[in-house]
């Protein structure tokens, strides 16, 4: 579900309104004169795909001297 919000409103609240889309993963479309203008996503978390693959390569050999 998306919430709307005047940009005036998230103008005056902004750094609230990104933490409260940071904890409760909601959009939220700010809108002027009614009109939307943007969207607030969540980010995606991509924290967890550095390291997903440690320890499923395997080097056989001098992989240097091999050019």
């Amino acid at each position: 579900m998306e919430e709307k919000m005047k940009a005036g409103k998230f103008k005056a609240e902004c750094l609230q309104v990104m933490e409260r889309v940071r904890r409760t993963r909601r959009k939220i479309i700010i809108t002027k004169r009614d009109v939307p203008v943007a969207k607030l996503v969540p980010i995606e978390d991509d924290r967890h795909v550095f390291g997903i693959m440690k320890g499923s390569i395997s080097f056989k050999g001098d992989v240097i001297a091999n050019r």
